[in-house]
């Protein structure tokens, strides 16, 4: 197996504890809707087209996600950063 990412250099802004704010996907705006599940400040950008609900949530530094259930059909992660 070849490590393609050993000779790969990492952006200062893609390091763990760096929070700018900027990504592939929109920031968004404050969270407030869903705050009953974070402790902190996180964002949301919805992607999507009203029916199915994809998002992009940015969370600041000491955010924390608490533990839930989605009934609805579960989630998928989709982690780019921290």
């Amino acid at each position: 197996m070849v490590n393609h990412t050993a000779n790969t250099q990492i952006p200062q802004s893609l390091k763990a504890g760096v929070f700018n704010g900027r990504g592939i996907f929109d920031f968004g705006a404050k969270n407030e809707a869903y705050a009953d599940y974070f402790t902190g400040t996180s964002y949301l950008a919805l992607l999507n087209q009203p029916g199915l609900i994809v998002a992009n949530v940015t969370f600041e530094p000491g955010c924390r996600n608490f533990w839930h259930i989605h009934h609805e059909g579960g989630q998928i992660l989709l982690v780019t950063g921290g």
